[in-house]
């Protein structure tokens, strides 16, 4: 069961979610940019991002284990705890059967409130069907409810757009479902309910404009660990160059 704090913080993290007002989120991936993110005023909850804690243990997204998940996760939310955020942890699909063992762990080893779960079949390659996507949905609820976690809090991702599956109508039949199934957000395209954007770095619409959209939840997946390594790319090649001369 989880501590008071802890549903507390799932509370906290819940209320965030304000049409209008966006949660704007700095996806971590390791202890290192955790504490770089964390400790910040205007860091409001510290997220993952599985394709950047993939990268950062030497694999690929499609490739990442649940337990090197969670082995991360663990680490960014001693951190987060520390500086009293609440903490949400991206899932991916949920690791197929495992969703339930993934979302309780996610909970009670790494101090999680929240998971990001996407409805694409990962290890099949197949999109979940509506109503299983949406049961998933309903599970993981169930899961953080079981904890003690009334507040627990389900950014449902839908990827229909993304790999070709569907269209906008799709989309928003799929994310109307995983509101109704319990979700707090939703990440599509466009939508009329409580939506999360992934933000683009460059070229897209601002914090501002989407906030002006309706938008209550806004991160950046691995953009800041891939431009963070890019940057000590760019430094370390200034400083070999400058030993080579």
């Amino acid at each position: 069961m989880a501590s008071k704090t802890l549903a507390e913080r799932a509370q906290t993290f819940r209320a965030l979610h304000r049409p209008g007002h966006p949660l704007v989120l700095a996806n971590v991936y390791d202890v290192l940019s955790a504490q770089a993110v964390a400790p910040l005023p205007t860091c409001h909850a510290v997220a993952t991002a599985s394709y950047a804690v993939a990268l950062a243990a030497g694999t690929s997204d499609d490739n990442l284990t649940l337990d090197q998940n969670l082995a991360a996760a663990r680490l960014i939310g001693k951190v987060a705890a520390e500086h009293h955020k609440p903490l949400t942890v991206d899932l991916q699909d949920g690791y197929g059967d495992r969703l339930e063992e993934a979302v309780r762990r996610a909970i009670v080893d790494a101090g999680a409130v929240g998971v990001n779960l996407e409805d694409y079949d990962r290890s099949n390659d197949r999109f979940y069907s509506a109503d299983e996507a949406a049961e998933r949905v309903k599970a993981a609820v169930a899961v953080g409810m079981a904890q003690g976690l009334r507040d627990f809090v389900v950014n449902a991702r839908c990827d229909a757009l993304v790999h070709g599956g569907g269209g906008i109508d799709e989309v928003i039949e799929r994310g109307q479902r995983y509101l109704a199934a319990g979700a707090t957000t939703v990440l599509v395209e466009a939508f009329d309910g409580r939506l999360n954007v992934s933000l683009k770095w460059t070229g897209g619409l601002t914090v501002s404009e989407l906030a002006d959209m309706g938008v209550a939840r806004i991160s950046v997946g691995p953009a800041i660990a891939l431009l963070a390594v890019a940057e000590y790319g760019r430094q370390a090649k200034y400083l070999l160059e400058q030993a080579r001369s």
